[in-house]
């Protein structure tokens, strides 16, 4: 079924099928049994797939990953086909309309995207008020905040702040964003300094609260291994619960496009299959430098159940897709739940 939808939606503009998508998503939901075949299937429901990481209990490891539901628009619906968990956002404190357009681009030979949206969301207030209608509470949902784009890097703190304060009761855990390549600077914030600033002080909010819920860091699958060593380093100093890898990319190598045609498309980050390799090195390699100190969720490039399994053998504690799920639809979920019941 997906395979005809996909033909239809790819025939037309990439952020045009995204609102379509959406739409039918929602008008799914009326299906008689429709449910039976995600999130209370024998598959995707099945006890061996239960999880408990960072304190929250997952009913399996396959999330959706932030940037589709940026405004937590349809939390309830993706929930519903099967996924085990589902980060909204990136949510910022003001609505901001993000880049120019076009703006999302397919790279159909390499099941890759390049997008360079910037952002654009509704408001964090305004994802606050969806997240209040959720309809299951064994789904997971994550908050990822971010700052806007005329927020100046030094105020960026205080972006953070009011993301995390305004989403602290409607979801289980949230995502630091200092890593997407389509707000100019924002990757500044990944040096060790900002970053070690910004995650205390959310910290120092969180232990106010009578239950602090999991703060986790997004980072850039760019990062040079010392880089790496400093995440490392500001995880355990900071006692954040752990970390998302990775973000998109900037690199384009080994694309099968000319590099005209490439170049046509300009800046923005590169998501999909070309991800596959590094999302996966950045994985083992905090795993293994850390000795396993904090759990990490694998995300870049999980385009079959046999790059999910290669993931969480890196040491990947769960998993979340994004262009994946769009090259290949609802059935991808229940693919990896599938082989890891059997393996």
């Amino acid at each position: 079924m997906y395979k005809i939808l996909k033909f239809f939606l790819f025939k037309i503009n990439p952020e045009s099928a995204h609102h379509l998508t959406f739409s039918l998503i929602k008008l799914a939901k009326f299906i008689p049994g429709f449910a039976y075949f995600g999130k209370k299937s024998a598959i995707n429901c099945h006890p061996s797939l239960s999880k408990n990481v960072f304190g929250l209990n997952f009913r399996n490891p396959v999330g959706l990953a932030a940037g589709l539901d940026k405004d937590a628009v349809a939390f309830n619906e993706f929930g519903d086909l099967g996924f085990g968990f589902i980060e909204i956002g990136t949510v910022t404190p003001k609505p901001q309309p993000g880049n120019d357009k076009p703006r999302l681009f397919r790279l159909p030979k390499n099941e890759a995207l390049i997008n360079r949206m910037g952002f654009n969301n509704h408001g964090v207030i305004e994802a606050a008020k969806k997240l209040r209608h959720r309809k299951d509470a064994t789904l997971i949902i994550g908050g990822n905040i971010g700052k806007n784009k005329v927020t100046p890097n030094e105020e960026a703190v205080n972006d953070y702040v009011i993301g995390f304060n305004e989403l602290f009761d409607v979801v289980d855990y949230f995502v630091v964003n200092v890593s997407s390549p389509n707000t100019p600077n924002l990757r500044e914030l990944q040096e060790k300094e900002p970053l070690t600033n910004l995650l205390n002080t959310l910290q120092q909010l969180n232990l106010k609260k009578t239950k602090p819920k999991p703060i986790l860091l997004k980072i850039a699958p760019d990062l040079t291994n010392t880089q790496l060593d400093d995440i490392i380093d500001i995880v355990k100093s900071t006692n954040i619960a752990g970390v998302i890898a990775t973000n998109t990319t900037i690199s384009r190598e080994g694309l099968s496009y000319d590099k005209i045609e490439i170049e046509k498309i300009g800046m923005g980050g590169l998501s999909g299959k070309p991800l596959t390799k590094r999302s996966t090195e950045v994985i083992k390699y905090l795993k293994q430098k850390s000795n396993n100190a904090f759990p990490v969720i694998g995300v870049g490039g999980i385009h079959s159940a046999e790059d999910a399994i290669e993931k969480l053998n890196a040491g990947a504690d769960l998993i979340q897709l994004y262009t994946g799920f769009i090259y290949n639809g609802p059935k991808l979920i229940s693919d990896i739940n599938k082989k890891l019941i059997k393996s």
